[in-house]
């Protein structure tokens, strides 16, 4: 591989703003198709005769399992190929599949559709991040991709309004209809309406050689000790966040006595609006503090985590749905900027023909053990709790998961430890 810097001003890098929008929006319907599941599980559930460690399933590892692991040779394809197209076909392979979930007549009906779902994904965020890289420079590159990691609220937010509202009219299935189809049409904007940039355009460096091959790709990171740490900090972190995301309506429902048609708008609004700001927030004093020292891009999350702790707990034991939001707002203001400084990092502590596998592999660690256990883990608490003949369930597994957040911190703080090193090495 050959890599070189050009010896020139920053690049003027005309319709840049367009390609993040677009790349944006379809994160949104990554996360639309992927929520709107969330919203409906109590009707689903009924419906079919569920249990908490099913609906872990349907939510977890079945996606997760799909996504995760055809992650890492989407990501090879990306690192050699024309990235806009992985995304537009991806893109339409999960948008039909979310269709397909309303067709759903049992359990093992729907856990296809959601394996479906999870196979298209895998296809989305790793050409992405590489995309959004070679567009923003490293003192730009955490607002920008906050930017892209708002998707995932912007997501949540229209999932969540959606399927609550389209399920008061017509039924969870159609739900499912109404989130599918308009992906259909964004995969043909996508793949007709941007255009693959160059790569490592907007580092001032040319890559012209062939990629690394796995096995130096491998060996590369695993020297990176500050990415691993990293990777770790955000693992358990994603556990926490995931169990809460997929679980929070329904401890509202069951606490409260509310339908999801009275908790879609509410959470909608905490889980994506406040935390879509918080991603563009937060990773933009990301970048300005990072600019002082770059150890500032794992503290950032170690301080989000410490503070959402006390909150979160406070949130389980509301008295009242009223204060179960307002101690809501701090998690959800915090809860994406993990996921906005890994894309971060994975794309500055690696080589520019790493970065689609790098951001993979984050991924695919996040999505298996963290999408994929952490919904489960709840679930299997839950019905364990049931068992016992305890008290709120739900809660009482969502407060012990709350351990998985305390834990982050510690590995963050290791990863500051070789953070500037290790970031100098990647760019030489």
């Amino acid at each position: 591989m050959t890599s070189t810097h050009v010896p020139a001003a920053a690049p003027n890098i005309s319709g840049r703003a367009w390609v993040l929008a677009v790349l944006t929006l379809t994160y949104t319907f990554n996360h639309v198709d992927r929520q709107i599941l969330v919203i409906l599980l109590e009707p689903i559930k009924a419906e079919f005769g569920l249990t908490d460690g099913q609906v872990g399933w349907l939510t977890g590892l079945s996606f997760a399992a799909f996504y995760a692991t055809l992650g890492i040779p989407v990501a090879m394809w990306a690192d050699r190929g024309n990235r806009r197209n992985i995304i537009a076909l991806a893109l339409g392979i999960w948008s039909a599949m979310t269709a397909l979930s309303g067709l759903a007549q049992n359990f093992w009906h729907l856990l296809l559709a959601r394996m479906g779902v999870g196979v298209g994904e895998a296809g989305g965020t790793p050409p992405a991040t590489s995309m959004i890289a070679d567009l923003y420079p490293p003192q730009e590159r955490a607002m920008a991709l906050g930017i892209y990691t708002s998707g995932i609220g912007l997501g949540i937010m229209a999932g969540f309004a959606l399927g609550g509202y389209i399920y008061e009219l017509y039924g969870w299935r159609a739900a499912f209809f109404a989130a599918g189809v308009p992906g259909l049409i964004l995969a043909l904007i996508v793949r007709f309406g941007i255009k693959e940039p160059v790569r490592g355009l907007a580092d001032q460096r040319k890559d012209d050689g062939p990629a690394p091959s796995l096995g130096e790709t491998l060996r590369f990171i695993a020297g990176q000790t500050s990415y691993l740490w990293l990777l770790a900090g955000c693992l358990l972190i994603c556990i926490s966040a995931n169990a809460f995301l997929v679980f929070t309506s329904s401890h509202l429902q069951r606490t409260y006595g509310l339908t999801p048609g009275q908790v879609s708008v509410p959470l909608g609004i905490l889980i994506g609006g406040v935390g879509s700001i918080g991603a563009v927030v937060l990773g933009r004093v990301c970048d300005v503090l990072s600019k002082r020292d770059l150890r500032w891009r794992p503290l950032i999350i170690a301080a989000g985590a410490g503070l959402a702790l006390p909150f979160a707990w406070m949130f389980l034991r509301a008295p009242t749905v009223e204060l179960a939001y307002a101690w809501n707002v701090v998690p959800s203001f915090i809860g994406l900027i993990y996921a906005s400084v890994a894309y971060t990092a994975s794309q500055e502590l690696v080589k520019l023909r790493m970065r689609s596998f790098a951001s993979a592999f984050m991924l695919f660690c996040l999505t298996l053990i963290g999408i994929g256990c952490g919904p489960l883990i709840a679930g299997m608490l839950s019905d364990h709790f049931t068992t016992q003949g305890a008290e709120q369930p739900l809660a009482r597994s969502l407060e012990l998961i709350l351990i998985f957040n305390a834990a982050s911190i510690f590995c963050l703080l290791m990863a500051t430890k070789n953070y500037r090193r290790d970031a100098a090495r990647a760019a030489e």
